[in-house]
């Protein structure tokens, strides 16, 4: 038990509402601001061995695949990438992925049939063994080839001698067991005639006959095809084409064999006379009107494959001819005389046809082919005429449409998964093959460690898909369609409203409570739908309801405008309020116009999720509205909070009305924690339409663009590089916003009487300066505010700070200095925040660009615009007067990036919100609801709040919003705010339990509203009141006792980068605070004392894509997206790490290698069955010698075979081993009853026939033969 001594202390309150004090800090441990006469005991169970940090699976398609290969065997299918990756799937729940060392493109797969072991060659001439008999492979050997590059691989079935092709047109020969190059090297001149004057090309295809193992097949890229007597080394014959090859197949009897051509042609070559094809075909080409042949596209690969009951199939990609543009990828499957051609939807990477024998000079009976494209993975069903393709039961499409936000959850209700796939399954594609997905290689079990878990993803087109990810497995239980609210513009309509040009119903964020399983979602295009689940279908209208949420325009002064003007309100300014229903745009100015239109009629709706409400913002004097950057949603009260760059609103979804509308100035009331100075109202308002209207649709798509693009450097987005270095003075611990220029009324809506006392009658905007003292001025910092932006940064890197003697900065003075917090015309126009789609921006943080880099991470992660003013001014146009006033001790001899943040972002975003039971003043005895409000520039805010308890009550009465007030500063922008009771477990939310809002009604059992409340005090024993609240923001984590308010820890989590995600979860049975970091460190501290319990450098780079997808969830794990197709899990939890082994599925089961057909006697006795090799002896050291040393280089695995068996090993692998052992001896004894009983039965026959002919010659006479 660990006693923490706290104070109540006497911490400086600016307003009756909230502290603003700040403890000392401490950058290594939490650390308690003072001792406490009442001792709060938590026992903290956390150290640092309960933490390790793993990957635990990788779901989705592989990013950019670049190769494929199947084992027939084991029934196993491999996966290569262009980033070095391979996935190895097999039955549903055995998905592996292995990564290279290196980042270089994996050109070719081989499997080493039904041995557990795969090679893979890479772009960097690098072969690699990989060990597949255990559950996370691992490299055994590599081999690195240091003068010729690779081109293509073969290793023949039950051969431990590989072939490898290179560019430069020789063939090589490794051994597989010790990863050597043999001293066998057939060479480019030696393959071809003495008289041939050009070189013949890279290795495109190599392959040994079905008919004899001592014959290699070696086609060249140049059109020339070589089979080489490995035995006598020498040509048997060489054949030569005009065109291209791109790849060869075999006739299982060895007599012909298919080549593909670059031409679109098919050639048909036979053994017996190779100077002429035996066939040519053109599948896909038309005879013109002239005779010629159309010209057609390369056929890339080609399969010849036999059949016992029917006709040979020839399966190819590629071929068709030039006539059309734009013509899908296809796969041309020719049967006999019919011909099918399959469209697919993105180009074809390889294809391989699966057969149900792996002897090549066997009857092949193909019965399935497994497709890779560049975006999808399919199998066709060659069983059936029609050729239905299997369903996947991979997920493989979360790529669909671009994956823009995740949510996930663990340990959810029990019941909420089924019900779920229930309603799913009604609406899942048919045509699919009826028989099972063919590729069932590997085991997998269900792990001890399992629980209901959902991962929740948002994509650009406006669908939400829940998949079930249960046992580190993920499938696809519910998809949901949010554009069908919206009506769809007609063809050559372009709505006035609309903010972006493409994706505009892309998803930015979700909020879901599975208990009452209310879910809402924030669009791109500054809307939020509610949605509650029933599991029946319904037909209702949607109600919609407009908000403006916009500050006052800024305007445009004259140089001699004075700035000591008395405060008074402008009649034609503009307060964030509700917009009237029939409020319209005035011509060529965009006002109190949504940008969608909902849905007026009602909707029939299918059982599932059923939107009930629409939030919409609305334009404002052309200001497009601001993205919502938070979102909070709370079922029991029956209340939605939402905030933008611009202010906060509250909506009551129950009573579909807006009760709280305010911009976050108006949040402080008199309690600013920045004092900032008055300034006088603008006289002369400027139009903003135009360079909104202007900018708009412009910036998004070109941004679009440049995201899309695969990974650029985030300093293109900037227009040169005088913008980049003045990014670079802008602090790296707050948002930038431009500053409004008058602060409007807080008006609300008539007749709601709660946010009345809010709204002040002259509360004009407060400009914080650096401290700045001059005539009409003065600036008063509270002493605990300049520590904590002291402590944000050492010294500006800004151009425009010049160095200042005696520590004595300068200001500017005159009208050039007077315009410095002001927008002239010539400001650019309005930036709007890019779109959430396809976030592929490479992001380093370092320490050199971190501001650059913090900036237009948060621009894109908080899906605002940020603007300053001065980002545009040239360095020329600042004047610094050698008369400057001087500054505190505290902001000595550098101009403080965060002051000068703070006086340029008046209007602060609200980034992180939080309904809950808590103390909305310092003398309230009990808890009531409220709400907890956390903003960009640090500050955190609570509102108290009085919600009606009764169901009849809550419908009827208003909810009212009481005063609040500052609770806290943080160093940057708040993050999360969460609640500990006083033992230190987490309160939940309360919330409403879920009940069908269309199920029929019961007379004898109305249906009322089940409320669970979880009450600060409700755990405790009664003799302790209050809760704790844990904030964590950018830099900090602190922790609050409530009601007093008073902090008790405190912790710098980072000073050289910033943190992006936060969450509060559980882990080995207790909770902590998890973060992720912009510099890829994620980091866990206890709670309620904070002590860094983990550090760890995960990711050494980050992008946007993961910072918009990282998320935390209990059970110590995360997830976020890897690549634009691929979401990657991870844990942080040392139990879940030690269990994963069982978790994870099995690559290899022991499987007894199928037997050899017997072909009879009569094709044996004329020569028909193949020919054996004795490869040891031909490739061996001692009849070849050793290969030069400088042609590749060997590089043990990071473990050696005798670590891989070490690893593997234990009781489970002893046996596996021995029963392998076991196989083999019997599959050998078989092999040998087989040879005997063969020889037996020629014996036998021989006999039979020798004991005829004495028959029939023993009568006979001399003169009769």
């Amino acid at each position: 038990m660990k006693k923490f001594r706290k104070v109540l202390d006497g911490l400086t309150t600016s307003s009756p509402g909230g502290t603003l004090g700040s403890p000392s800090y401490s950058s290594a441990a939490g650390t308690p601001t003072a001792s406490t006469p009442r001792e709060i005991d938590v026992q903290e169970t956390l150290v640092s061995e309960n933490f390790q940090l793993c990957k635990t699976v990788r779901h989705g398609f592989p990013y950019q695949p670049t190769a494929l290969a199947f084992d027939p065997v084991q029934k196993i299918v491999a996966i290569g990438s262009r980033t070095g990756g391979v996935r190895i799937l097999g039955r549903p729940g055995v998905d592996c992925y292995c990564h290279h060392e290196t980042t270089a493109a994996v050109l070719q797969l081989q499997f080493l049939i039904n041995e557990g072991a795969l090679v893979t060659a890479c772009a960097d001439d690098t072969l690699h063994l990989w060990n597949l008999r255990q559950r996370r492979p691992a490299i055994l050997h590599s081999l690195k080839f240091n003068r010729e590059r690779i081109t293509f691989c073969h290793l023949p079935f039950q051969s431990k001698w590989l072939y490898v092709g290179t560019e430069r047109g020789n063939t090589h020969i490794v051994n597989i067991e010790s990863f050597v190059l043999s001293g066998y090297v057939i060479m480019w001149n030696k393959a071809i005639e003495l008289c041939t004057k050009t070189h013949p090309g890279p290795v495109v295809h190599l392959s040994d006959s079905p008919k004899d193992e001592g014959k290699l097949l070696i086609g060249f890229e140049s059109g020339t095809v070589v089979q080489w007597d490995l035995r006598m080394k020498k040509v048997d014959f060489r054949i030569y084409y005009d065109e291209a090859i791109h790849s060869v197949s075999w006739h299982h009897e060895g007599k012909q064999f298919m080549c593909s051509h670059s031409d679109g042609s098919l050639t048909l070559w036979n053994q017996r006379n190779t100077a002429r094809p035996f066939q040519i075909t053109f599948p896909h080409g038309k005879i013109q009107k002239d005779g010629r042949k159309e010209s057609c596209k390369p056929i890339l690969k080609v399969e010849y494959k036999t059949s016992r009951n029917s006709e040979p199939f020839v399966i190819f990609s590629g071929g068709l001819s030039y006539d059309k543009a734009g013509r899908r990828p296809t796969l041309t499957i020719m049967h006999g005389k019919a011909i099918t051609v399959l469209e697919m939807d993105h180009p074809i990477v390889e294809f391989m046809v699966l057969c149900e024998t792996p002897y090549n000079n066997e009857v092949q009976e193909p019965y399935a082919v497994v497709v890779l494209l560049e975006k999808d993975f399919i199998v066709v069903d060659l069983t059936q005429s029609n050729f239905p393709i299997f369903e996947n039961p991979y997920p493989m499409d979360i790529h669909e449409s671009p994956v823009t936000c995740t949510a996930y959850f663990a340990d959810c209700p029990p019941d909420i998964i089924p019900i779920l796939y229930s309603i799913g399954a009604k609406h899942k594609k048919t045509g699919f093959s009826q028989k099972e997905w063919p590729i069932t290689g590997g085991t997998w079990n269900v792990g001890s460690q399992t629980y209901p878990e959902i991962i929740i993803t948002g994509h650009a087109d406006g669908s939400i898909k829940f998949w079930d990810a249960s046992a580190i497995t993920l499938q696809m239980l519910y998809k949901l369609k949010t554009s069908k609210v919206f009506e769809k513009p007609k063809p050559g309509e372009v709505r006035g409203g609309d903010l972006v040009e493409e994706d505009p119903y892309a998803v930015q964020m979700v909020s879901w409570c599975p208990q009452s399983r209310i879910f809402c979602v924030v669009g791109i295009s500054a809307h939020i739908i509610l949605y509650r689940f029933s599991k029946y279908e319904a037909n209702t209208p949607i109600v919609s309801l407009e908000v403006r949420l916009q500050c006052d325009t800024e305007e445009v002064l004259s140089p001699s405008e004075t700035e000591n003007q008395p405060c008074s309100p402008e009649p034609g300014s503009h307060s964030p309020v509700q917009a009237s229903p029939g409020s319209g745009a005035s011509e060529g100015v965009k006002d109190s116009i949504p940008c969608l239109k909902v849905k007026e009629r009602p909707v029939r709706v299918p059982p599932g999720y059923q939107a009930e409400l629409v939030v919409q913002l609305l334009w404002v004097d052309g200001e497009p509205p601001g993205q919502i950057t938070s979102l909070d949603i709370n079922s029991a009260y029956g209340l939605l909070a939402f905030g933008n760059s611009n202010g906060l609103a509250v909506v009551d979804y129950l009573q579909k009305t807006l009760l709280l509308c305010l911009s976050t100035l108006d949040l402080y009331g008199a309690a600013d924690p920045y004092q900032r100075l008055t300034r006088s109202p603008r006289k002369n308002r400027q139009s903003t339409s135009d360079f909104c209207m202007r900018g708009l649709s412009s910036f998004y798509s070109d941004s679009k663009k440049r995201i899309r693009t695969s990974y650029q450097s985030l300093t293109e987005l900037s227009d040169n590089q005088q913008s980049v270095d003045m990014e670079r003075s802008k602090s790296p611990t707050s948002v930038h916003y431009p500053p409004p220029s008058l602060h409007s009324e807080g008006r609300m809506p008539r007749g709601d009487p709660a946010a009345a006392p809010r709204a002040s009658p002259c509360s004009p905007v407060f400009h914080l300066l650096d401290n700045v003292k001059g005539p009409g001025r003065k600036l008063s910092l509270p002493t605990d505010l300049k520590t904590d932006l002291d402590h944000v940064n050492g010294h500006c890197t800004s151009p425009t700070s010049q160095p200042c003697s005696a520590g004595k900065p300068r200001i500017p003075i005159g009208p050039e200095g007077s315009r410095l917090a002001r927008r002239g015309p010539g400001r650019p126009p309005f930036r709007k925040a890019q779109s959430a789609a396809c976030m592929e921006i490479s992001l380093p943080v370092s320490h050199t660009e971190g501001h650059t880099s913090r900036r237009a991470m948060l621009q894109q992660l908080h899906g605002v615009s940020m603007y300053s003013h001065d980002e545009h001014h040239s360095p020329a146009a600042y004047c610094w007067s050698e008369k400057a006033e001087s500054r505190e001790n505290s902001f000595s001899r550098s101009r403080s990036s965060s002051v000068s943040s703070i006086d340029r972002e008046t209007k602060e975003a609200v980034t992180t919100l939080q309904f809950g039971e808590s103390y909305g003043r310092k003398g309230d005895a009990q808890p009531t609801p409220c709400l907890w409000v956390g903003t960009s520039l640090g500050v955190v805010l609570l509102i108290p709040m009085s919600v009606p308890t009764e169901e009849e009550e809550r419908l009827e009465e208003p909810v009212t919003i009481g005063p609040g007030g500052a609770v806290l500063l943080m160093k940057g922008s708040i993050l999360r705010l969460a609640f500990l009771d006083l033992a230190g477990a987490i309160i939940p939310g309360p919330h409403e339990v879920w009940r069908d809002p269309n199920g029929p009604e019961d007379p004898d059992r109305p249906r009322r509203r089940k409320l669970i409340n979880f009450s600060p005090w409700s755990s405790q024993d009664g003799c302790a009141e209050g809760h704790l609240a844990v904030v964590c923001s950018e830099r900090q984590a602190k922790v609050l006792l409530m009601p007093s308010q008073a902090c008790l820890f405190v912790h710098n989590i980072t000073e050289s980068s910033f943190v992006l995600r936060a969450d509060v979860v559980t882990a080995c049975n207790s909770v902590c605070l998890a973060c992720f970091c912009a510099n890829g460190h994620i980091m866990t501290l206890s709670l309620p004392s904070l002590r860094p319990l983990m550090d760890v450098n995960y990711l050494p780079m980050t992008d946007m894509r993961i910072a918009r997808t990282f998320c935390f969830t209990n059970g110590g794990q995360a997830l976020y997206l890897s690549s634009p197709t691929e979401v990657q899990r991870i844990t942080f939890s040392q139990d879940m790490c030690e269990n994963l082994q069982e978790m994870l599925g099995e690559l290899f089961t022991p499987i007894e290698t199928p037997e050899v057909q017997n072909r009879g006697f009569l094709k044996g006795f004329f020569g028909g069955n193949a020919q054996n090799l004795d490869r040891e002896e031909l490739f061996g050291e001692a009849s070849a010698g050793k290969a030069s040393r400088s042609l590749a280089q060997h590089i043990p695995g990071q473990v050696g075979m005798e670590g891989m068996k070490a690893a593997a090993g234990g009781v489970v692998g002893d046996l596996a081993r021995a029963r392998i052992a076991l196989d083999e001896r019997g599959q050998r004894l078989g092999e040998l009853e087989d040879r005997t009983a063969h020889m037996m039965t020629s014996a036998e026959t021989f006999s039979k026939h020798a004991h005829e002919l004495m028959l029939k010659c023993k009568d006979k006479k001399w003169y009769q033969f």
